[in-house]
């Protein structure tokens, strides 16, 4: 997959598994040969660095909103998007990127309250949902089947 750019957003990391997952799934694609940027908001890049001080799950880290800018002033784009969400500000960030990039979107939907705002979703998007806040198992294996499925 050399040369297929992927972006990960994180909104606020106020629920627990978003980080992990973000490294997970970041170290899964770069291991892939995807290009993968993480793009998040101040504390969940801040969340990341500390988790992953040397870089090796996260290689790339961004502001995103220096991102969203970049991608609206046609600077960047994406293959891919996964935007992580657990609240109203989570979807309008994957709403956001729906409206401007050319990139494929997947919707990672998590929380207490996954499944009614996956409900709400009204862009067009792939969504994976889970309704977990601290064991990121279940989402993991979820992203694992779609990661299958772009690979294939």
């Amino acid at each position: 997959m050399t040369g297929v750019k992927v972006l990960l957003m994180m909104g606020c990391p106020e629920v627990p598994i978003q980080t992990s997952i973000a490294l997970y799934l970041s170290h899964k694609l770069t291991k892939l040969g995807f290009d993968v940027t993480v793009a998040g908001t101040g504390a969940a890049t801040q969340l990341l660095k500390v988790s992953d001080s040397d870089g090796y799950y996260a290689k790339k880290l961004a502001n995103l909103d220096n991102t969203i800018e970049d991608i609206i002033e046609k600077r960047a784009d994406f293959d891919i998007c996964f935007a992580f969400m657990h609240n109203d500000a989570g979807m309008t960030y994957a709403a956001t990127m729906g409206a401007i990039s050319q990139g494929k979107l997947y919707s990672i939907v998590f929380g207490r309250n996954a499944e009614a705002l996956a409900e709400t979703i009204e862009f067009d998007c792939e969504k994976i949902v889970a309704k977990d806040v601290h064991n990121p198992i279940r989402l993991k294996n979820k992203l694992d089947k779609v990661v299958e499925e772009i690979v294939k």
